[in-house]
């Protein structure tokens, strides 16, 4: 067995003779990095997303380096094949990776792009064990779920903290405590505690405390029981978060106190507020964020003159939020749009845009399948000031985003398609603008059309549903002189976030330009369109990308504030409102 030690060289603290298994890259300093490990009792969907992203931020702010990583307890390798409505929008990396919504969390409170190392599934920790063990990297152990997958949780860990050289490492644990399949990632983190010593980890319990309207009073019971599970499991927590609609009383924090063994001052109320961006500024009221770097023992590291500064321009974005001077109505035209979280990033690119140009987008709902014909179109869209069309897959409601499209083109009502709303920009002009009344995409109909849409030529060969879309951040070639690029900042290059598998046929192109359509942007060397625009219309705009998925609370997306300026110019022609190149030019020019 000695022969395979070779297969272990990146790798320290792995042998037969101890049962001290703990994979460590090569390299790896322990201590060095501090972990705080975020994690979720009573039930999922509390938010520890975004407590862990709010309180990565303050840190940050303090001038350390943060690295995120979401732990998720089910078997798929990513999130690429997961329905909307059971798990909301699928998050693309700009390496490609297709993850948890959360991750997008992190990016727009970090202001700062992830990889595939900052998003981790059990799917990912079994298939990695099993190839070593495949490949005799165990040197002959029996591999089990402690000390093998809780090693290769840590290793995963350890990686992250050296690949992003990062002070602090943030862990979240999908789901709660009490879930089956997060049991190892817990026993993970206890052990992680133990190997990297005092001062180097701090646990956080983000729980719930129910107020039962009948009782019209908080009860912190369960709340209690979570705690106690997690404890059960070997856990201290040094913090507990307590979400609850309204603060969480003086009683109710001392409960919590007693039960947990958690001093008064580290039990702390994150009630509902007006804004997630609010959040940031409630840790450090609390002073969570002391208490943090004191238990990590970072206090004398702080740059307190750096932490005012951001400190400073975050309060002056959240001090807008809220401060609006008109309003206007977006419709939204999708088929999910039941589940709010399948378009999360939609909305939070709209609220960005909203403080950005102090205007409060009310958003209509309309779900595309109820649209059977023009008509239909125009009762649904009569009463909004601007349209976007979002990406999605399959044919069911394509032919009433056609209908939408139609409408937004007709009447000058101001447009943005992504994605799947290119393409269907792209079938509407040519069926009604190009008469090729057939005009339609190969995914959705092949016999007797005309594909004006189809397969990527990279993935006409395959055929399998995951793993063969174009992915992640790609460079976008923008014609000089366009309205594309005077929107985008007069750049020739810009890097947009792709999720899709089918183009504009090359052989149509030319025909969709000579009656007018305008691709003002393509990927660099290859005929793939990826920007559309219409000249003359106040705004008519399409992308086969997602910029939603980089707009940020401080860099609003161009695109978007593009069609919520061009939608309040329409809807107040006369109140000398700037024009929308003037006005998202002002928003970068003036900061937020």
């Amino acid at each position: 067995m000695t022969d395979n030690k070779d297969l272990l060289a990146s790798v320290s603290n792995v042998s037969t003779d101890t049962e001290y298994f703990s994979p460590i890259p090569e390299g790896y300093i322990k201590g060095k990095t501090k972990y705080v490990i975020v994690l979720g009792t009573v039930m999922s969907g509390l938010g520890k997303g975004i407590f862990s992203s709010s309180l990565a931020k303050v840190l940050k702010d303090k001038g350390f380096k943060v690295s995120p990583i979401k732990l998720e307890g089910y078997l798929n390798i990513d999130s690429g094949t997961l329905n909307p409505f059971r798990h909301g929008e699928v998050f693309v990396l700009d390496d490609g990776i297709e993850c948890d919504m959360d991750l997008g969390t992190y990016e727009r409170i970090l202001d700062q792009d992830l990889n595939r190392h900052n998003f981790c599934t059990s799917g990912q920790i079994y298939r990695d064990v099993l190839n070593k063990e495949r490949h005799g990297e165990y040197l002959g152990r029996d591999v089990q779920m402690i000390p093998h997958i809780t090693g290769e949780v840590k290793l995963r860990l350890r990686r992250l903290a050296m690949e992003s050289d990062a002070d602090v490492v943030f862990v979240e644990i999908g789901g709660t405590v009490g879930d089956l399949e997060n049991a190892f990632y817990i026993e993970a983190m206890r052990e992680l505690a133990y190997e990297e010593g005092e001062g180097s980890s701090c646990f956080v319990a983000l729980t719930y405390i129910l107020a039962p309207k009948i009782l019209g009073e908080q009860k912190s019971k369960a709340a209690q029981l979570g705690i106690r599970n997690l404890m059960e499991k070997g856990i201290q927590p040094d913090i507990i978060a307590c979400r609850a609609d309204c603060e969480v009383t003086e009683t109710v924090r001392q409960k919590m106190s007693v039960f947990s063994n958690v001093p008064l001052e580290h039990v702390f109320s994150m009630h509902d507020s007006k804004s997630i961006y609010t959040i940031p500024e409630m840790l450090r009221e609390s002073s969570i964020d002391k208490i943090v770097t004191k238990v990590l023992r970072l206090d004398e590291r702080i740059d307190e003159e750096l932490e005012a500064k951001n400190t400073k321009q975050w309060n002056k974005f959240t001090s807008k939020i809220g401060e609006y001077d008109s309003e206007i109505t977006i419709g939204i035209t999708g088929k999910y749009t039941t589940v709010r979280d399948s378009y999360a990033s939609i909305i939070k690119a709209i609220e960005h845009c909203e403080t950005a140009l102090s205007v409060k987008v009310r958003i209509k709902w309309i779900e595309v399948t109820d649209i059977t014909s023009d008509e239909k179109a125009a009762a649904f869209l009569k009463d909004v000031d601007g349209i976007i069309v979002p990406g999605g897959f399959g044919t069911r409601g394509t032919e009433g985003k056609v209908a939408c499209i139609k409408y937004a083109r007709e009447n000058n009502v101001p447009y943005l398609g992504l994605c799947l709303g290119f393409q269907m920009a792209v079938i509407e002009f040519a069926r009604n603008v190009c008469g090729i009344k057939d005009a339609n995409s190969s995914e959705i109909k092949t016999k007797d059309s005309a594909s004006v849409i189809g397969v990527l030529p990279e993935q006409k060969k395959i055929e399998k549903l995951g793993g063969n879309m174009r992915l992640g951040g790609r460079d976008v070639e923008v014609k000089t002189g366009t309205f594309a690029w005077k929107l985008l900042g007069e750049k020739e290059s810009v890097r947009l976030r792709f999720r899709h598998r089918y183009e504009v046929e090359p052989d149509y192109i030319k025909s969709l330009e000579d009656h007018g359509l305008v691709f003002s942007g393509k990927a660099p060397g290859h005929p793939i369109m990826q920007i559309l625009e219409l000249p003359g219309h106040p705004y008519f705009v399409g992308t086969q990308s997602h910029p939603c998925l980089t707009s940020r609370p401080l860099r609003p997306s161009r695109m978007f504030l593009g069609l919520i300026a061009a939608a309040r110019l329409r809807k107040y022609p006369d109140k000398g409102y700037p024009e929308v190149l003037d006005a998202v030019n002002d928003v970068f020019s003036e900061g937020l």
